[in-house]
């Protein structure tokens, strides 16, 4: 089951316009679009008649026409005319969903549209800010249920052994994790003293010489994941200290769209704070990203496959106890949401 009185991003932005766009969130087909005057809508993606994807219509004007008929749907999902008999049945509608652009995604909301709040999507900080720079990735999908990418998420431990020639550094093997439940997610912390800069940042920080680095790894429900990584010169930083003015601050945002229970959908975006306007920058970050994603979705699939197919029971380890609070926390949420239902 789902949380569905949330936001999830559907997809970006720039990739809704003027055609009917298809996809899947919480095993529910959607069509989206923009109308005229440039607003998203998205609409169920199944004629009420023989349930007909609307993706495989057409438009006409703001209204979308079923292939197959020719019944005709407005924004609002209401049956606006057809055109095979003078009156329109009273149970032919669709579900439409309440839609936002925030942050360059289109995000849906897919519970109760009466509770629907764009106010409440997530706010990212300095993402307009001229002096940061910002990257955003390719979407992927990724044959797991969404919360094995959560526990990746708030689970530091793995980059030591998953992106060995990227994130990893002395320090990630051995140094302790602090958990801390907030009310809407878990975050996993911690700081690493003293150390070599790991590869993936070595081109990027502005400072010489070995380095502290704080592993922020936060996770918020139902589904989207904030890493800031923080890396300032070696005796500068650690719990209570002042951001030092050569600090080099990267915050990662991961938006986990559950495409159905086996199947996730994960877009990204990076912001800095250097070098707002070097492309050569932003594209290395880019395509390093992308790799250790890569790097992730491999052993998240093959896990996924594994606790389906599991013959003996699996074990939980120390490092786990971020994703396992977060799992609880979610599933309350889940079942006080539908138990409001019954």
């Amino acid at each position: 089951m789902f949380l569905r009185n949330a936001w999830y991003v559907a997809t970006r932005s720039e990739e809704v316009g003027q055609g009917l766009v298809p996809f899947t969130v919480l095993g529910e087909r959607i069509v989206a679009y923009r109308k005229r005057n440039g607003e998203p809508a998205a609409l169920e993606d199944a004629c009420p008649h023989r349930k007909l994807p609307l993706s495989k219509g057409a438009r006409a004007d703001d209204n979308i026409v079923c292939g197959y008929h020719g019944l005709t749907f407005d924004p609002a999902g209401s049956c606006v005319h057809s055109p095979t008999q003078s009156r329109i049945p009273p149970n032919a509608r669709v579900r439409s969903y309440p839609v936002a652009d925030r942050w360059g995604f289109l995000w849906i909301w897919m519970g109760d549209p009466a509770r629907a709040e764009p106010e409440a999507i997530l706010a990212i900080e300095n993402f307009n800010n001229p002096a940061w720079g910002r990257s955003v990735g390719e979407a992927m999908d990724c044959a797991c249920n969404y919360l094995y990418l959560a526990d990746n998420l708030l689970d530091p431990s793995h980059v030591a052994f998953v992106h060995p020639t990227s994130f990893a550094a002395s320090g990630t093997e051995e140094t302790a994790l602090q958990t801390d439940v907030r009310h809407d997610g878990v975050i996993v912390s911690r700081w690493i003293l003293d150390r070599e800069v790991p590869p993936y940042y070595a081109l990027l920080v502005k400072f010489a010489g070995r380095c502290d680095r704080l592993q922020h790894y936060e996770v918020r429900y139902p589904a989207t994941a904030i890493n800031q990584s923080v890396f300032t010169p070696a005796g500068t930083g650690g719990p209570g200290k002042s951001l030092h003015a050569e600090a080099y601050v990267m915050v990662s945002y991961h938006f986990l769209t559950p495409t159905d229970e086996n199947a996730t959908r994960y877009h990204w975006l990076q912001i800095r704070n250097t070098d707002p306007d070097d492309a050569e920058i932003t594209a290395r970050i880019t395509a390093g990203a992308r790799a250790a994603f890569e790097e992730d979705r491999l052993v998240l699939e093959a896990v996924h496959r594994g606790m389906a197919a599991k013959i003996t029971p699996n074990i939980n380890l120390a490092l786990d106890a971020g994703a396992l609070r977060f799992r609880r926390e979610l599933q309350t949420l889940i079942d006080r949401e539908q138990g409001a239902k019954d």
